[in-house]
């Protein structure tokens, strides 16, 4: 009985330790359900940076009351028509018309009783193919919505509505009617309710302001209750006032000894960055203001002029601050020197002129005169520095990518000193973003002097102007006229209308197939498809052309020619043409059947790869400089790092390629890019002429290694049908990899592409010493890696066949550019010599010592 007992206690402990288990599991089962188990999650929206700078007072259009009345001595309007685009409430509007309401801000002399009213803004040609290839329907999809509550600016209120049109995807980009523009001509004309329009045949300009000046800034004002100080600024505290003594430039005296005043810098608030947008906080003493500033803005209600942006003098003028003449030196300013020191220029600015077409620097600027057009092409770097937005995958990966556009720029008479400079408006595709930056034709000013979004302060900037006949001048061909540049103006505008409502998703997007710098390009390759359409279907201009041999418009025409070819090649560098970028160029030269053509966009590894070389910002912008340059172009940079107000804790870093901080100690040179494009650059698909280069080279080659084998006794006709088809394998695989990896090493690594556009004494020069390593490598590698290759490859007839193989692929790279091609001719070579000539027999004998 003790013995049951004693036997029911561990039973009755265990069920006890069971259940108490069993308890412990369920609770922590429960607290794990309740923790895990998926529920609907609270979307946290995020503001983006214009929604934060929006809550400002002096950013908002309503701060500055409308008075047709300034100092026009002072002062001169932004624009002969300027005025608040406001988007029509979607009643208001049908699918069939693209139109906007303007506010009125101000108007030309004849005019001036539309200022302060709201007008209706319409096409001049409203079937015009502009507006019909861009209206699209909007609707956003679940990715745009998810994009929005992230803070990025999608034009939300164009959200369901039906054909929308380019004027009112512009008016509607933002969450508020405040965009500001210009017209750069208008009619006004009566609708058909009596009331004023105006009819417009140019998208119209975003800028900043209604009137600017030209002042140079002396020094803030003490702060008071007048003059109050900023609540926020960088650098130590307490803040200077954002109040600015200024003198306006006097015509009559040539300085800046006119009329004194004092002018508000608003300082802005911090965003979603660790860094100001801009500050006014020490521009007095910014050296980019040497020769003063433009500053652009309104007055508010109490009269005083807010400057909204401004622009330094100097960046425009006519007068570089260095000329450099010929093609050698302007090739290594920009791939070397263009971005040299850009965090020691921190603050400063810099003009350069490159002219490969004349030996004086004088004569290089009477080039440029009032009215001449140039293209521009737009790179802005990264913001590094303790604040900067440099850090974490991006500074791992050692890239910063920066931004590419297109824009153009034309030599005006300065309204204030009547010297010459540039006006410049970019044609910015742009992606949407944080700031309400918006895809568009812009103002210096506004892309890049704006306090509020624009990058002159935080950014270092490098602008080419470019100026080539062959494209920048008009063409008649017997009455028959063709405009490149506003054929290609076209192109981007269809293409930034595009990108403001997403081809219709509401979103355009960054990707390695489709982004700003992508697509800038798509539109310079489809101008180039267009142009070549034109003329070779029609039969007139061909006459005209074959008529007029000798005249000057033929021989320019045949330049355009020359760089279309040239640059063709570096938008389709593996010698594939993008499929949508085809298609487009198809529907928009007049080619397609469709009445309204459909544009189509490829966002595929395999697009971005058969585009590599406009991946990305920093590497389209040098490589089309310099090709630019190798076609006698005029190339004028204007270069700024991070001008304005003083930030201490962010510094400019200039944009690059992939991995293109990584450089070499005590120089300026990223070997890694270098290295990866050339690889990439080789990969170029064989055309017919490339095959012919390879029959012809090994035609030659057959003819001076034949008999001087023979005659030496190295080379032994050998070809025996026995065990053949393992004697093929073997000599097939001896012969690939060696024959690939050499060429790789010994061309493509070593020899710079032809595309990289590399004087020739100096290419020949590097390539006769790829040729010597390509050569000791052979002897060098029987003594260490590969023991077979003794004696034969001490042989000095061996090593001269050696050398006549390695110049014969040099000198097909040099005119073919592709990897295959070279690597077909080693490969022959070497599987002839293994299976018809003793070579295999050779390899098999080797003796123990060297010969």
């Amino acid at each position: 009985m003790q013995g049951n007992q004693s036997s029911i206690k561990p039973r009755v402990k265990t069920r006890k330790l069971r259940f108490w288990s069993f308890l412990l599991l369920l609770i922590v089962s429960a607290i794990a359900i309740f923790l895990f188990y998926p529920r609907p999650q609270q979307i946290v929206k995020r503001e983006s940076n214009y929604t934060i700078h929006r809550r400002q007072e002096f950013n908002q259009p309503e701060f500055y009351p409308i008075k047709p009345s300034e100092n026009l001595k002072l002062y001169r309007p932004v624009g002969e028509w300027v005025g608040k685009l406001i988007l029509p409430k979607k009643e208001q509007i049908d699918a069939k018309s693209d139109w906007s309401w303007l506010l009125v801000q101000h108007a030309p002399a004849q005019a001036q009783n539309l200022i302060g009213q709201v007008v209706r803004l319409e096409w001049k040609d409203k079937q015009n193919s502009y507006v019909k290839t861009t209206t699209r329907d909007v609707r956003f999809t679940p990715g745009t919505i998810k994009s929005q509550n992230k803070g990025i600016v999608h034009p939300n209120r164009l959200n369901g509505r039906l054909g929308v049109g380019p004027l009112q995807s512009l008016a509607g980009a933002k969450p508020n009617d405040d965009m500001i523009v210009t017209l750069d001509r208008a009619d006004v004309v009566v609708g058909s309710d009596g009331k004023p329009v105006l009819q417009i045949e140019q998208e119209p300009v975003q800028t900043t302001g209604r009137f600017y000046a030209l002042v140079k800034i002396l020094k803030p004002e003490v702060a008071s209750s007048t003059y109050p100080a900023a609540k926020f600024c960088p650098g130590t505290r307490p803040c200077p006032s954002e109040y600015f003594r200024v003198r306006h430039y006097n015509p009559a005296s040539g300085n800046f000894d006119g009329p004194e005043g004092t002018v508000r810098i608003p300082q802005q608030i911090l965003d979603s960055r660790a860094f100001f947008s801009s500050t006014g906080r020490q521009i007095e003493a910014s050296p980019a203001g040497k020769e003063g500033w433009y500053i652009y803005g309104a007055r508010d209600a109490k009269g005083m002029f807010v400057t909204q942006a401004v622009a330094p003098r100097s960046l425009f003028k006519i007068e570089p601050d260095r000329v450099l003449l010929g093609t050698s030196a302007g090739l290594k300013y920009i791939k070397v020197d263009n971005w040299r020191n850009s965090e020691q220029n921190k603050g400063k600015i810099e003009t350069v002129l490159l002219d490969p077409t004349v030996a004086q620097p004088l004569q290089a600027l009477s080039n440029w005169k009032p009215g001449d057009k140039a293209i521009v092409m737009h790179l802005f770097g990264g913001i590094g520095g303790k604040q900067g937005e440099i850090s974490g995958l991006m500074r791992l990966a050692n890239t910063v990518t920066g931004h590419f556009a297109f824009g153009v720029a034309e030599v005006v008479r300065d309204p204030f000193t009547q010297d010459l400079r540039f006006d410049i408006k970019y044609h910015q595709v742009y992606a949407h973003g944080f700031d309400g930056i918006i895809s568009g034709t812009q103002r210096w000013a506004n892309y890049m002097g704006n306090f509020q979004w624009g990058w002159a302060a935080t950014r270092p900037v490098s602008d080419v102007i470019v100026k080539f006949e062959p494209v920048t001048q008009d063409y008649d061909f017997g009455g028959i006229k063709l405009s490149p540049l506003q054929e290609f103006t076209r192109q981007l505008q269809i293409m930034m209308a595009r990108y403001r409502v997403g081809d219709g998703t509401g979103s355009a997007t960054v990707t390695p197939a489709t982004s700003c710098v992508q697509d800038a390009n798509q539109a310079l390759y489809i101008t180039l498809k267009v142009i070549e359409q034109q003329v070779t279907s029609n039969p007139a201009i061909q006459k005209w052309l074959k008529d007029h041999p000798s005249d000057p418009q033929t021989f320019r025409f045949e330049k355009l020619v020359s760089l279309g070819s040239s640059l063709e090649r570096q938008l389709s560098p593996l010698g594939i043409v993008r499929a949508d970028w085809e298609s487009n160029a198809s529907a928009l030269s007049g080619i397609g059947n469709e009445e309204e053509p459909r544009l189509s966009q490829n966002r595929s590894i395999w697009a971005a790869l058969t585009s590599w070389r406009t991946m990305l910002p920093r590497q389209a912008h040098d490589e089309l400089a310099s090709i630019f340059l190798s076609q006698n172009a005029k190339l004028w940079f204007l270069r700024s790092n991070q001008i304005g107000g003083w930030q201490q804790d962010i510094i400019p870093e200039e944009a690059t390629a992939v991995l293109g901080r990584l450089k070499l100690p005590f120089t300026n040179v990223a070997p890694i890019p270098i290295l990866l494009n050339r690889v990439l650059g080789s990969f170029v698909i064989p055309n017919q002429q490339d095959w012919l280069i390879v029959g012809v080279t090994l035609l030659i080659y057959s003819a001076i290694a034949l008999p001087l084998g023979f005659f030496s006794g190295f080379l032994r006709f050998n070809l025996s049908p026995v065990n053949l088809p393992n004697r093929l394998f073997t000599a097939f695989r001896a012969s690939i990899i060696p024959a690939f990896l050499e060429e790789l090493v010994f061309r493509v690594l070593m020899l710079p592409h032809p595309i990289e556009l590399v004087n020739w004494v100096t290419w020949s020069l590097w390539a006769a010493f790829c040729l010597l390593l390509f050569v000791l490598y052979h002897p060098f590698n029987a003594k260490t890696f590969y023991k077979a290759g003794i004696p034969t490859f001490f042989q000095p007839v061996f090593l001269a066949l050696t050398a006549l193989l390695g110049l014969a692929c040099t000198i097909a790279y040099a005119l073919t550019g592709c990897l295959w091609t070279i690597f077909c001719i080693h490969s022959i070579i070497l599987l002839v010599w293994l299976l018809g000539f003793g070579g295999m027999q050779k390899l098999r004998s080797r003796h123990t010592h060297p010969a």
